[in-house]
Formats: structure tokens, C-alpha cells, sequence
């Protein structure tokens, strides 16, 4: 999809290959996530990488904070291609990398890319360990993230910037000092890397917070010194709506300025969740804000007095879980069909301009309205369904629609 007119340009990065996914200006922004299953258990870990990657997610992260799941990576990588997944991998490290990577060279070599917070890599030889990981990135071919966190920056460099600035003549706030520490941190790290001998187009830099103001401060900042792929995402975002709206709030802006490359929405699941609804929540930003299109899209209008009947709420719903569960076969089948707007409306104020508006869509009956549903089809009339078959009736419609208008490329039939 075109950039919307209302946006800024992209800022223009070099390219870094993570794997086979290409994360830059140049390329579509990359929805990516994170397990939360203990790495060492590779059954449960293929499991969510698996279930991640249906969902949407082209790259996924997975922690390797231990020997024991630093040794199952490559058994993890190997096995999630046996059964058709090969979304990048990324090594989450912490504290003991250095270490791990040294110790597990077929873990070094299984992950497409390697995370490094510069804060935590390893007490008073932090910079030596850093080096350490960067080489064995080096001499694996494999980019690596320099991640910067708000919650575990590097101490030593944040306690020289608050002297410095004590010091000072025109000091800045507190505050102030803390974002520029971390943008220091992140770009230091980035010219250290590079020193190492890591190329200039392996890298991408982020800089998480917490706050959404924060975010935006930090990113605008960090985008105008330098021209490295950035991951953007809001830290520690929540719980269920607060995440939610908290994540669309701060990325909204920034990709309105142009800035993202690969996107992460940190939601806190429920006790046995779904994690791939960050990877749904993520998609949904992307394309409302009009930058990408991952599934057709469903209007419904809320409900009020003319709308006391449920029944439309209901059908909303069983069509965009229709469209949904039927994605992963038309995806392959009826290129473009992600693009598609359907429309279901319950009473006939908005419902026939909404229906005409959307590629195919449905007006039904409000309280007290004559019990027929016009459905319009590229904004012409195209039937008026009645009675209680009105929901499989339109999706029998809608099935057509997109087999006629999202034809099967010839390769494809050839290969069924």
C-alpha cells in the first residue's frame, strides 16, 4: 500500500535482512512478537512460535536467558521447518550472551538475529562482552538489535550525563538528560558494532519507554541522527484495552511521522491468553492508519435506539470471524482479497450509503423497519435477502464475490 497523503514521507534507512524478511524504508513495516513459553521446552515453544506465525508474525523472539534454552534453539529452528514455518528467529539476551553464544555456537548460528540490550550485558566489562557478542554476529553473517530499554539503562553512562549536566551552566532537566542517555547508549553502541566490524546495514536500533509522550519524544529524536531500521514499540504496555489503546496511541504518531520499520505491541496476556492478539492488535493498527492490509475489513455500526435487536451485532460478528478463519486459505488463492471492505449495517440511516461505500455489504432492518436486507455489491444493488437464512445467504454471496473478483493466480492452480 501507497503511504497515505496525510502522513509524512518514510525516513529513509538502509535495509538489514533478518533472515528472509527485509526490515527498512524501502520494504513494507514487519509485525513481529514474543514467546512467553520457556525456551528450553521445545514442544511448547515451536507450539507458540508456530501459532505466532499463522497469526501474522514475520519475525519472532524468543528468550535464551539459560544453557538450557540456549541448547534447544537450533532443535527449535529445525523443528519449526519440518512442519513449514520459517519465520525468523531472534535470539532475547541479557546479562550472559556473551557467554551462551561462545558456549552454543549451532544456538549462534540457528537464530536469524541476535537481541543486545547495551544496559545488561555484563557488570563491569560491559563493554568487552558487548564486543564479544557483536563478533560472534560478525562471524555468523547475523544483524543484531542494539535495544535499548528505559528500565535498564546503562548506569555508568547515565550517571556521567547527570554530572556532566550538573555541571553545566544551562543544565536540562532530569528528564531530559535520562532520553538523551538513552539515545546515546543506543547510537554508541550502533559506532561501537560497527567497530567490531558489524556492517552498517546489520543493525536496528530501538529505544523502549513506558509512556506515550516519552515514546514519541524518544523516537523523534533518535530518527533524526541516524538512518538504522528502528523497532518501535511501547514497552510494557498492559493489560487488555489499556495496552491496546496505550500501544495504537504512541505508534499512531510516530508512523504518521514516518518512523518504524518493524513493530511490536507489548500486551500482557490474561492467565492462559492468546498471545498472537498482539500480532492481531499490531496488524489492525498498520491497517487503519492505512499502511498495510493483512484482512478484509468489516464496517458495523454501533447500535443505538433504531437497533434494539442484537441480530446485527451478531452477524458482524460471525462474518469477521469468517473472514478470518478463511484468510489463511484465500490468502494463498485470491492475492488482494486482504484489501477488501464489507460493510454491515443495522438500520437503514447509514446502512445502504456504508453497503454502497464497501466493496459488498448488508443493510438490515431496524426496530420496527420492514424485515428485508438489501446487499450491495460495488455499490450497486445486487439482492434483498429475507427470513432466517439471512447470515449464510450472505456469506455464500461473499464467497462468490471474492472467488470472482480475487481470481486464483494460474501457478497456484497449477500446483493444486
Amino acid at each position: 500500500m501507497s503511504i497515505p497523503s496525510v502522513f509524512r514521507p518514510r525516513r529513509q534507512t538502509v535495509t538489514a535482512m533478518i533472515g528472509t524478511v527485509p526490515v527498512g524504508s524501502s520494504h513494507p513495516i514487519v509485525v513481529q512478537s514474543m514467546t512467553n513459553t520457556d525456551t528450553a521446552d521445545v514442544h511448547g515453544t515451536v507450539a507458540q512460535v508456530a501459532s505466532l506465525s499463522r497469526a501474522g508474525s514475520q519475525i519472532v523472539r524468543i528468550t535464551v536467558n539459560n544453557e538450557e534454552s540456549a541448547a534447544a534453539v537450533p532443535e527449535i529452528v529445525t523443528t519449526l521447518q519440518d512442519i513449514g514455518i520459517t519465520t525468523p528467529i531472534v535470539g532475547d539476551f541479557h546479562y550472559n550472551g556473551h557467554l551462551l553464544l561462545a558456549k552454543y555456537p549451532d544456538c549462534a548460528r540457528a537464530l536469524a538475529k541476535y537481541r543486545i540490550n547495551p544496559g545488561n550485558v555484563g557488570g563491569k566489562r560491559r563493554d568487552e562482552n558487548f564486543r564479544s557478542i557483536v563478533q560472534i554476529a560478525v562471524d555468523n553473517d547475523k544483524p543484531v538489535r542494539i535495544g535499548v530499554n528505559w528500565g535498564s539503562l546503562d548506569q555508568d553512562l547515565l550517571t556521567q550525563m547527570m554530572d556532566a549536566n550538573a555541571a553545566s551552566s544551562t543544565p536540562s532537566t532530569a528528564h531530559d538528560v535520562y532520553v538523551e542517555a538513552m539515545l546515546a547508549s543506543a547510537l554508541r553502541s550502533a559506532e561501537a558494532a560497527e567497530d567490531v566490524g558489524l556492517s552498517h546495514d546489520k543493525i536496528v536500533i530501538s529505544a523502549k519507554v513506558s509512556l506515550v509522550p516519552d515514546l514519541v519524544d524518544v523516537y523523534r529524536r533518535l530518527a533524526s541522527r541516524c538512518d538504522y531500521p528502528m523497532h518501535v514499540g511501547l514497552t510494557e504496555a498492559g493489560l487488555g484495552m489499556k495496552g491496546m489503546v496505550a500501544s495504537a496511541a504512541g505508534l499512531s504518531l510516530l508512523l504518521a511521522d514516518g518512523i518504524g520499520d518493524t513493530i511490536r505491541v507489548s500486551l500482557t496476556p490474561k492467565p492462559g491468553g492468546d498471545r498472537a492478539e498482539e500480532v492481531q492488535v499490531a496488524q489492525q493498527i498498520l491497517q487503519s492508519l492505512g499502511l498495510r492490509s493483512f484482512t478484509p475489513q468489516v464496517t458495523a455500526c454501533p447500535g443505538c435506539g433504531r437497533t434494539t435487536s442484537t441480530f446485527f451485532q451478531s452477524m458482524a460478528e460471525d462474518i469477521q470471524g469468517y473472514l478470518r478463519d478463511q484468510m489463511p486459505v484465500w490468502r494463498g488463492r485470491h492475492p488482494g482479497v486482504e484489501e477488501m471492505r464489507v460493510a454491515v449495517m443495522g438500520c437503514v440511516v447509514n446502512g445502504p450509503g456504508e453497503s454502497k461505500h464497501a466493496n459488498i455489504g448488508i443493510s438490515l432492518p431496524g426496530t420496527a423497519e420492514e424485515p428485508r436486507a438489501p446487499v450491495y455489491v460495488d455499490g450497486a444493488l445486487r439482492v434483498t435477502l429475507k427470513g432466517d437464512r439471512i447470515v449464510p445467504e450472505f456469506l455464500a454471496l461473499l464467497e462468490d464475490y471474492v472467488v470472482r473478483t480475487y481470481p486464483t493466480p494460474i501457478a497456484v492452480i497449477a500446483e493444486v
